[in-house]
């Protein structure tokens, strides 16, 4: 909710800009509706919702008009003029960009918030039963994982070609045939005759081709019965996307079979029974390394039919650090996130979209993160078009394109998506507001910011690694 000082001067601009009509004139003082969710509960027709900055809005497709919110308001704050609902707050906080005098309710303490309704004496029922906000108690969330220094990475992939679960990605650009000095010729020679240069001692060489086997990137090859490494003294450019030890893909494991247990994932297969897939994990993983493993399957007997297991994951064994034993690059790291975020927030919303822990609000111009339900997965840094929330990982999901289109027999023509628009791409035209495709980037502010769901909306992301 948002409230009114006792500063309060009565000129009302929050009640002339509030494109719902949620503030009302009581007693010398604006009083506006408490996002208290009763409509939303009461809503025969599930016509409204409970959008991302934690604000409710009517989506006037399904609304009736049968009046059932505005019977359930405890403040009788909700009207309903010409078939349209109004008195709802959603939250878009104009009213605290007019007036300076407006205060957020949700960053005041819970006693003063009290006092100061119950002295308007309008409420009912009591304040008791009325919803509160989850208060978020930490100050700050933290997760260890094996992550890589990029300034030291040679991007050889030796730490991809020991990864027991397949959960360390590296991408080389450069042509196949061309050594990563990996080194692994030299881990699986039985003489020794291949240094760490990849220089072959000709003279203890068997040709048993053993080093060309197991290279991952057929850079050896056999010339006159000489073994031959294509090398070439160029530093590669590329990226390492490696496990976060999140855990969301435990959190959302359709059974007991992936868990994370004292900081550590762990997966047991057998507990995979039929019917259960691992599909939303797998959809859900912030930097896609979660995956079905293409070695290993569970048969059932009853359907007869092999079942996929999970892979993709860091069970934290820690031989990608043994292994990186040239530079070091490979550590044991950790992470630790405030929930503050840069200037360049644009209110776009997508974070809040794409939390799986229901742990972000959306707010003009920034977000409000409750730590104590943050698991630092990054899945809303990964995902924010302005890079303004911090993250440990180089994967990076970018918008591809869209869809974008206001529907005017659902439009209030309140504004708000033109003056929430980073991009201009919101244009007034004889009255209307329409979408200037040219400039939109689909970031969805304008979306989120409508108090009318008047938005037809699509969005499709593309993976974007950014390279060392």
């Amino acid at each position: 909710m948002f409230l009114t000082t006792n500063t309060c001067e009565g000129k009302r601009d929050c009640i002339k800009q509030c494109p719902t009509k949620a503030i009302r004139f009581i007693n010398g003082r604006a009083f506006s509706c408490l996002t208290c969710g009763i409509c939303y509960e009461n809503c025969p027709n599930g016509a409204i919702f409970q959008n991302g900055y934690g604000g409710y809005v009517v989506d006037r497709a399904k609304c009736n008009g049968c009046g059932m919110c505005m019977h359930n308001c405890p403040t009788n704050n909700i009207t309903i003029e010409d078939g349209i609902v109004y008195g709802i707050c959603s939250r878009c906080g104009v009213c605290q960009e007019v007036c300076s005098n407006r205060v957020d309710g949700f960053e005041l303490e819970k006693e003063k918030q009290i006092n100061f309704i119950e002295s308007l004496k309008i409420l009912y029922p009591s304040l008791g039963v009325v919803p509160q906000k989850e208060e978020s108690v930490a100050k700050e969330v933290s997760r260890s994982y094996f992550g890589t220094d990029t300034e030291k990475c040679i991007l050889c992939g030796r730490c991809q070609q020991y990864c027991p679960t397949g959960a360390i990605h590296v991408k080389i650009d450069r042509d196949e045939g061309i050594c990563s000095e990996c080194r692994l010729c030299e881990d699986v020679c039985p003489n020794q005759s291949m240094n760490k240069h990849q220089i072959v001692n000709k003279s203890s060489c068997t040709l048993c081709l053993n080093c060309m086997k197991a290279c991952p990137n057929n850079a050896i090859s056999v010339d006159e019965s000489a073994i031959i490494v294509n090398k070439i003294n160029q530093k590669p450019s590329g990226s390492i996307v490696s496990c976060l030890n999140c855990g969301l893909c435990a959190d959302l494991c359709e059974n007991e079979s992936h868990k994370y247990v004292d900081g550590k994932l762990r997966y047991d297969p057998t507990m995979d029974t039929e019917n259960t897939t691992h599909e939303i994990a797998i959809d859900a993983c912030p930097i896609n390394t979660l995956h079905e493993d293409e070695e290993m399957f569970i048969y059932d007997e009853f359907n007869e039919e092999e079942l996929p297991t999970l892979a993709g994951f860091c069970v934290s064994c820690g031989k990608c650090v043994q292994v990186c034993d040239e530079t070091h690059a490979r550590q044991y790291m950790s992470h630790t996130w405030d929930g503050s975020v840069s200037e360049d927030c644009i209110s776009c919303g997508i974070c809040a979209e794409v939390c799986q822990e229901d742990a972000i609000t959306l707010h003009r111009g920034t977000i409000s993160v409750n730590l104590d339900k943050c698991i630092l997965c990054e899945n809303c840094a990964v995902h924010c078009p302005v890079d303004a929330i911090p993250k440990s990982t180089l994967y990076k999901n970018e918008i591809k394109d869209g869809f974008n289109f206001i529907e005017q027999q659902l439009c209030m023509h309140c504004g708000l998506c033109h003056k929430t628009c980073s991009y201009d791409a919101i244009d007034e035209v004889d009255g209307q507001f329409i979408v200037n495709e040219e400039k939109c980037t689909y970031c969805g502010a304008c979306k989120n910011a409508c108090p009318a769901r008047a938005f037809l909306f699509e969005r499709n992301f593309k993976d974007s690694i950014e390279g060392i």
